[in-house]
């Protein structure tokens, strides 16, 4: 069976909520059932075939074609299946997702992957702010599951992190890993000021040296063999962070003013 394929043929005035599109949701559904799936925009409500073309039978593997940055909630609370989507995304692109893939092939608005707990995701261009983060109002951002970013990512990436993996392969902007609870963040290229800003526990894996803030403490070189098993673990990933072996680092703690457990590892 072909892929569910929901491709949009209207240019969304407001923005568009695709949560009830995803596997689970749409498990034993029929093709008019789909069709009248109701989708919120702004006040109104759409059925989802005045949105989308709508083809292909198997919700199990869904894809977005001409994907417009207008859609929000791609893939959220996704439990199962992979969903594909071929141009860019609205904010909260897999918002608490729990299981299952998601492929983003153009690039993303704010709050990507806040609350993931399982699964993957996989942008393929560039990420607003917050990805990885919690959401307003909330304690804890992701939570779980891996998220390669192959492009840049904005402020705050993985604020708030409590567990999971982050690899952004180009650029991260100010504050990343702040407030971080747990998990691992690696950035490949720069990162902007205040990295690190209040962490508690995780580690921080950075390839380009930059400025840390005075409550960042430098603790000398190290050979770390625990990277190794780090490696291993990331060696099967789509990303340029399969590749790494390398297990001398520099390294800083912090943030001393928020117990300062957590440790910032830099590559030569």
């Amino acid at each position: 069976m072909s892929a569910l394929a929901f491709t949009l043929k209207i240019k969304p005035a407001q923005r568009v909520d695709c949560s009830p599109l995803t596997p689970d949701m749409l498990a034993g559904k029929s093709a008019k059932d789909i069709g009248a799936t109701l989708l919120q925009c702004g006040k109104q409500q759409l059925r989802a075939d005045s949105v989308f073309d709508i083809s292909g039978e198997n919700s199990n593997h869904i894809e977005f074609r001409n994907s417009h940055h207008k859609l929000d909630y791609i893939g959220a609370h996704m439990q199962q299946g992979s969903i594909v989507v071929h141009g860019d995304a609205g904010s909260y692109l897999g918002l608490q997702m729990k299981n299952g893939s998601l492929s983003l092939h153009g690039n993303a608005d704010a709050y990507a992957a806040c609350g993931m707990a399982g699964g993957l995701l996989h942008v393929h261009g560039n990420v607003g702010d917050f990805i990885g983060g919690a959401l307003p109002g909330d304690r804890k951002g992701m939570r779980g599951g891996t998220v390669i970013v192959t492009g840049n990512a904005g402020d705050r990436a993985g604020d708030q992190m409590r567990r999971g993996v982050l690899l952004i392969e180009g650029n991260a902007g100010e504050y990343c890993a702040s407030r971080m609870i747990a998990g691992t963040i690696g950035v490949m290229g720069s990162v902007g000021k205040y990295v690190g800003f209040g962490m508690r526990h995780g580690t921080i894996l950075l390839f380009k040296p930059t400025d840390f803030h005075t409550t960042i403490q430098d603790c000398g070189h190290h050979t770390l063999p625990f990277l190794n098993l780090m490696f291993k673990s990331f060696s099967s990933l789509p990303s340029k962070f399969a590749h790494l072996s390398q297990n001398r680092v520099h390294k800083f703690g912090g943030d001393l003013a928020n117990d300062g457990k957590g440790e910032i590892l830099l590559f030569p």
